[in-house]
């Protein structure tokens, strides 16, 4: 049986560095208050995100409680941990815009009923807003030596692949402990998690709340997600698989887990669902098609993020497309005017304007390769692909390669 935070923690995978284990240990057997810090650069957190957020659903089921940090002042910085170059400065309305966003991602994926564990959410916008910078360098830059700096990775990878480092971005990791002295003092936060880029940034923060208070805190980060073909994890040819479900489909949501690499499957259903450990030993153990295990994968991830009801839609929906039925009325849908199929539509323009495929030059590379399919019927580089009939009397699909199918629906 499973007793603590810690150690599913370390069953899951989930743990990469801690500033103290054993004092974790000893701590965690009492409710805790930890945080993450998300910056808000974009109007919603991708699948890159998802493992810190099972990091709080983990932290939540032992009685901790999450504090969600909604990096407002950050993100006006850029954090350069595992970045080649300086981000997009973002106006400080679009970063309101995101967080807004932002925040009902959280709303749907952590526990808000019960008091003593309901996260709370925090803008470090807030209090950074108001630093003075004199009374700043005084009172925290002198704790920090540029010597130290330099040695951290957000840093040194930066200056050694003499890329571009701004004086901004350098303060990033100054402003990051602050972060975490300020919940430290005034919320009581002991605890800062982060993925393994931000080990750095973490230690900065427990120095400093040891420098200024004289108090022990704690930093842990998760591993890097990389899949067993060496891609950061959440990233697709068809860009950001991302946790709003106006950007994403459950279908699609679904897919992406079902098109996991068979190495990374096991490693996946204990980062990503809640499975106890010993069903997924078992499984794993036990099952030997693969394909099994990741219709488990990604029955179990979509259900955590679109519902039960959704997920089991999703699945249906794949069955039915891959199992030789023809077409799910459940595939994400490509609308077409019935004007654009009189005289047949132009396939091009369609991929393209719907975002499956990025340009015209991509569609006819996949023409040429024979990868796309109207009806499982192949598109072939002879076929006139300006006027694309199709028959309105029954369904109609497109496949792009073996794994992305649509609905083409007619109003």
């Amino acid at each position: 049986m499973i007793n603590s935070f810690v150690e599913e923690m370390q069953l899951r995978g989930y743990l990469n560095q801690c500033t103290d284990l054993e004092k974790l240990k000893k701590i965690s057997n009492k409710p805790i208050i930890g945080y993450i810090g998300f910056d808000c650069t974009a109007n919603s957190l991708h699948v890159g995100s998802l493992l810190q957020i099972m990091v709080f659903r983990l932290m939540q089921k032992y009685g901790h409680k999450p504090i969600v940090l909604l990096g407002g002042g950050t993100t006006l910085i850029g954090d350069p941990s595992g970045k080649d170059q300086t981000r997009k400065i973002l106006k400080e309305k679009e970063i309101n815009k995101n967080i807004t966003n932002i925040k009902k991602i959280f709303l749907k994926l952590l526990n808000f009923k019960q008091k003593k564990i309901k996260p709370e959410f925090v803008n470090n916008l807030n209090w950074l807003r108001s630093l003075n910078y004199i009374n700043f360098l005084r009172e925290i830059g002198k704790h920090f030596t540029i010597n130290k700096m330099l040695t951290f990775d957000s840093v040194k990878l930066r200056l050694e692949r003499e890329q571009s480092l701004s004086y901004m971005e350098f303060n990033y990791m100054i402003l990051q402990a602050f972060d975490f002295f300020q919940l430290f003092k005034k919320r009581k936060c002991i605890l800062q998690i982060g993925g393994s880029d931000q080990w750095g940034n973490i230690v900065n923060g427990v120095e400093l709340i040891r420098k200024l208070t004289n108090q022990s805190s704690l930093g842990l980060t998760t591993p890097l997600i990389v899949t067993s073909s060496g891609k950061k994890m959440g990233k697709t040819e068809k860009g950001s698989i991302w946790l709003d479900k106006k950007l994403i489909s459950h279908y699609d949501y679904y897919q992406f887990w079902r098109n996991t690499n068979d190495d990374d499957v096991v490693k996946f259903l204990k980062y990503f669902t809640e499975l106890p450990i010993n069903e997924i030993d078992n499984l794993s153990t036990k099952e030997k098609n693969i394909n099994k295990l990741k219709e488990i994968l990604a029955f179990e991830t979509t259900k955590i993020l679109h519902g039960k009801k959704l997920a089991e839609e999703a699945k249906k929906t794949s069955k039915e497309t891959f199992s030789g039925t023809g077409v799910s009325k459940n595939l994400p849908l490509i609308k077409l005017d019935k004007r654009e199929t009189i005289n047949g539509f132009n396939l091009i323009n369609v991929l393209t304007k719907n975002n499956i495929l990025s340009s015209n030059n991509e569609v006819r590379r996949m023409i040429k390769s024979r990868g796309i399919k109207i009806n499982d019927e192949i598109v072939s580089d002879t076929s006139d692909v300006n006027s694309i009939k199709i028959d309105l009397s029954k369904p109609n699909k497109i496949s792009i390669g073996k794994k992305r199918h649509y609905l083409i629906k007619v109003y």
